[in-house]
């Protein structure tokens, strides 16, 4: 009598087992709002092993240090100068939901940026549908401006034409407010490329701080999905809706350190170092991210959902996104 053959064995061998252990799972995968968020890296090569993904440093006085990063619990990776990553290790951060953004130093511009196909596209429908309709596209512009300004400075009827008109009063008061400060005399913002090396010291360093601004700001729009071109105030360009956000915090960033710059002899340069420096930029990621949710969806407080939670939902104009996955045929 012949014996039958022997079952493949159940053990893995260690390569595969640290392979199962890597590989992520639906139990694995953290909320959105558990995220660690953002995680800023450069002069560093990172790529994946057996484990996870790492990254590495080599120096001559500490040799090669390793961390391995929490791929899962992440929302958007930033890559600075230096920075080497390997197709297996971008594949992973794809896997679990990560978006890629290739940076300038400090995050001070943003390049390129790779999506993962799981990304929701909650906050880009929404963002859609107000751009798309002329009232709410005016109600969130209204937002913006009180954002900027206070509650209650708009009064209510007040058309785009008009807050317009009501910003640029009120920006005009700021300049002319820091100009008293520094004690600079009258100041007009002018920004014009052709004539760069003949503007004064605090326009070159606004225009060079602007620039940094619009990095990172572009960073976050991309980390939650939304469209950098669809603005509700700017229009006509691919970054019209990174110019209406990086708008909320000028005052606050950009235009004092424009002002505290005018006696400098290289305005530009040390604005970009300013921002830089202790990567001050970077950690306005989360307040951009929390003020873009509150103007799409005032008040909701509504997570953003986990993409392994629904895949893909179908959508119908009467009653919202329906379950995919489900046969729809009315039972006969």
């Amino acid at each position: 009598m012949t014996r039958p053959a022997a079952a493949p064995s159940a053990e893995a061998t260690p390569s595969q087992a640290r392979r199962r252990l890597a590989a992520p799972t639906v139990a694995m995968l953290p909320r959105i709002a558990d995220s660690l968020s953002f995680l800023y890296l450069d002069i560093v090569r990172i790529h994946q092993d057996d484990t996870g993904v790492r990254a590495e440093v080599t120096s001559e006085q500490r040799g090669t240090e390793t961390v391995y990063l929490p791929t899962a619990a992440l929302s958007c990776v930033l890559l600075g100068p230096g920075t080497s990553i390997t197709a297996r290790a971008l594949a992973t951060f794809a896997r679990h939901g990560t978006t890629v953004v290739i940076t300038g130093s400090g995050g001070v511009r943003t390049y390129a940026a790779a999506l993962p196909a799981s990304l929701t596209t909650t906050w880009l429908e929404r963002q859609t549908r107000a751009w798309a309709d002329d009232d709410q596209r005016l109600a969130v512009a209204t937002a913006m401006y009180e954002k900027r300004f206070g509650g209650g400075t708009v009064p209510p009827g007040t058309s785009l034409a008009q807050l317009r008109g009501l910003e640029g009063q009120r920006v005009k008061a700021h300049y002319r407010l820091l100009a008293q400060q520094y004690r600079i005399g009258r100041f007009r913002r002018a920004y014009d490329p052709a004539s760069w090396d003949t503007q004064d010291p605090v326009n070159l360093a606004l225009s060079s701080a602007n620039t940094c601004l619009y990095g990172i700001v572009h960073a976050a729009i991309l980390a939650l999905g939304c469209s950098p071109a669809l603005g509700y105030v700017h229009s006509g360009n691919q970054q019209a809706f990174v110019y209406d956000v990086a708008d909320l915090y000028k005052a606050d960033l950009t235009l004092p350190l424009a002002f505290s710059l005018h006696n400098s002899t290289n305005p530009e340069a040390q604005a970009r170092r300013s921002f830089r420096d202790g990567l001050r930029l970077f950690k306005l990621l989360p307040r951009i991210v929390t003020d873009i949710q509150d103007l799409l969806a005032p008040g909701s407080g509504q997570d953003i959902p986990d993409p392994e939670e629904q895949l893909v939902d179908l959508w119908d104009p009467v009653t919202g996104p329906v379950p995919a996955g489900t046969n729809h045929a009315p039972n006969t």
